[in-house]
């Protein structure tokens, strides 16, 4: 049976290259029916952040990446490590266990990466690991040591990585390149998947595309329903068609706090197009449906009115979602509280 792992450090939020594995891996299990082991390699203490797991493990849940075992922190298997270590080191005058040039065990008596990778990879019967290509060059000890603890290595695939667009590696420099930052600007999940799973397993080395996930956050948007989209904006249901227009999930809810809180805008310089909205807007009875709402804003238009004298008094910004969605995602009561403020 088909076994993978993911094995992210916790050292702070997934970075996107290291969700293209975890996407690969769990695309790979689902394509044969196999089983996605989550393990996390927290074997250098020096790098570790200690709320980082807990991260990690939410950054996933965000993704929509599950796992069918784990998380397993390598910290717990420690003594096991250093037991099979002892198997096939040799030590070395320091007190350390040594294969070859390559240290196993340190002579404090931690583990090192490549030890306790492969003898978990042995141990939970993984039978095929996909990581990035800044690992090819591990392959070949890591096959050795597997042999020289009488298993059989599992099959090595080494993805191409997400470079920045000067082809060096992703960092800060290039933008928003954790899932922590692609969070915080508002990208849906359901854009960064699609993204990473068009990516599936690149041969070389990929340019980070920043305008494709943005064109796929706002077609992530579109495909949500009303429903969805105002519970992630955190705006009531009438917000709903004046939140179409957002880019990301942040202008949603940038937007959905403007409609919630009344404008501090000048004194309005068209008061007969405020007056006339009052007029319009306290004969309709109750609160107003699309066609309506349309209707509304076409009476003020054929009879001269300044709708963006309008918009300015209702929202305080003279752009933004059509006229029509925000007269629907106003209660009667507050847009003529607005209007006479403006007035």
């Amino acid at each position: 049976m088909v076994r993978v792992r993911f094995a992210p450090s916790p050292t702070g939020s997934l970075h996107v290259g290291s969700a293209l594995t975890a996407v690969a891996n769990r695309r790979f299990a689902d394509e044969l029916g196999g089983t996605f082991l989550l393990r996390i390699d927290d074997t250098d203490e020096t790098r570790l952040d200690p709320a980082a797991e807990a991260g990690i493990l939410a950054d996933l849940q965000w993704l929509g990446i599950r796992w069918d075992e784990g998380p397993i922190p390598q910290s717990a298997r420690r003594e096991r490590h250093v037991e099979a270590g002892r198997e096939i080191g040799n030590l070395d005058a320091d007190g350390s266990l040594r294969f070859g040039r390559t240290t196993l065990v340190r002579a404090d008596g931690r583990p090192t990466y490549h030890l306790a990778s492969v003898v978990d990879d042995l141990d939970l019967g993984v039978t095929h690991v996909i990581r990035g290509k800044d690992h090819l060059a591990n392959a070949e000890l890591h096959a050795d040591l597997t042999r020289a603890l009488g298993g059989e290595p599992p099959d090595y695939v080494h993805h191409g990585l997400l470079v920045g667009a000067d082809g060096s590696k992703l960092s800060k420099r290039h933008g928003a390149v954790s899932l922590a930052d692609l969070r915080k600007q508002g990208i849906p999940p359901e854009a960064l998947r699609r993204y990473l799973e068009e990516l599936a397993l690149p041969r070389g080395d990929v340019h980070f595309d920043e305008a494709r996930l943005r064109r796929l956050a706002v077609d992530a948007i579109a495909g949500l329903s009303d429903e969805e989209l105002v519970e992630r904006a955190g705006a009531p249901a009438s917000a709903a068609a004046a939140l179409r227009g957002a880019r990301t999930i942040t202008e949603a809810r940038e937007l959905a706090a403007a409609l919630a809180t009344p404008p501090s805008a000048p004194r309005t310089s068209s008061p007969e197009t405020l007056r006339r909205f009052r007029e319009l807007r306290d004969s309709a009875n109750g609160e107003l449906d699309e066609g309506k709402a349309r209707g509304l804003v076409d009476d003020l238009r054929a009879g001269g009115a300044d709708l963006r004298a309008l918009r300015l008094a209702l929202t305080g910004a003279e752009r933004g979602p059509e006229l029509w969605t925000i007269l629907l995602a106003l209660p009667r009561e507050e847009a003529l509280r607005r209007a006479d403020a403006a007035l």
